[in-house]
């Protein structure tokens, strides 16, 4: 049961996300940075009252642990911390310039791309080892993946820098395990908010006027970044970030599937075959979990989760 609270956790965060663009695309007409300065600002408010309001026992006991690690440790903390708030702030940014001035399409292909980058990061970094199903899984998706991107190159090409950066987060979170997990996003996102601070006066447009604007944005803030940001730091605790890499393929493709049937854009022959494929691909990496017998008194334990 251990194990498993673990992946629910997981494929919760990414079918939350997958649903990002219900929230997203209604503020197409607002600057990028504008949607990503009031998505940070929201979030660091709600997090920094939740935190000095209801755990105020935990800020303590993590205090005392950062001054009881060595130097060297203390060190090695700070960096993976600031690392990770500067890798969401490009992935954050990056994400909403590709889904309202790209297409959805391309936000979706870029959560394709990612679990294959997560997962080769995953082996050379933290050397976490696959087995030969696994294996197969990746180059099934990457075999989707040529698929999706062939004859369209802008989209490749925005999606592997999307990927890139939320992929390393991924890796870098999985060696961040030392302290509370809602209280490292909260210090996170109180450094990105410290760092985008000065230049909000300079590049953010007008304040918008509009009640809608700020509604949008405290759904995208609760439902899209801290429940599904914090599930997924939660989900690394008990699983590799290869599996949490290769979970994430929910995300696009739910949003594939909005994308179709909701915002009717266009799809192809090869785009169904694709995203066939690499549905596949999530079953068979997986498949320990999901088709190992149980013996009595236990739950399966994939290999793999062993770190």
């Amino acid at each position: 049961m251990k194990l498993t609270k673990y992946y629910l956790a997981a494929v919760l965060a990414f079918v939350i996300w997958g649903f990002f663009s219900l929230a997203l695309k209604p503020l197409h007409n607002y600057p990028s940075l504008d949607i990503l300065f009031y998505r940070l600002f929201f979030c660091v408010v709600l997090m920094m009252v939740i935190s000095l309001g209801f755990r105020r026992k935990t800020i303590t006991e993590t205090a005392v642990h950062f001054k009881s690690l060595a130097v060297k440790q203390k060190q090695n903390l700070i960096l993976l911390t600031v690392g990770g708030s500067m890798l969401l702030a490009a992935n954050w940014f990056l994400f909403i310039f590709v889904m309202n001035h790209i297409s959805v399409k391309a936000a979706s292909f870029a959560y394709l791309v990612c679990p294959i980058l997560t997962t080769v990061f995953a082996f050379f970094i933290l050397k976490e080892q696959l087995s030969k199903i696994q294996w197969s899984a990746v180059g099934l998706s990457i075999f989707s993946c040529i698929l999706l991107g062939y004859g369209h190159f802008e989209d490749v090409f925005y999606s592997l820098i999307v990927a890139t950066t939320y992929a390393l987060y991924l890796v870098i979170q999985k060696r961040n395990t030392s302290i509370d997990k809602f209280f490292l996003l909260t210090i996170q996102l109180v450094i990105l908010a410290i760092f985008l601070l000065p230049f909000y006066p300079v590049y953010s447009a007008q304040i918008p006027t509009e009640i809608s604007f700020y509604l949008y944005i405290l759904v995208i803030a609760v439902v899209f970044t801290i429940v599904p940001l914090f599930l997924n730091l939660y989900a690394l605790k008990g699983i590799n970030s290869s599996t949490v890499g290769i979970l994430l393929y929910l995300n696009p493709i739910i949003t594939f599937i909005l994308a179709i049937f909701y915002y009717n854009e266009s799809i192809s022959f090869f785009q169904i075959v694709a995203y066939s494929l690499i549905l596949l691909s999530i079953v068979l990496f997986n498949s320990k979990l999901f088709f190992k017998s149980k013996p009595e008194g236990t739950i399966p334990r994939a290999k793999m989760d062993s770190l």
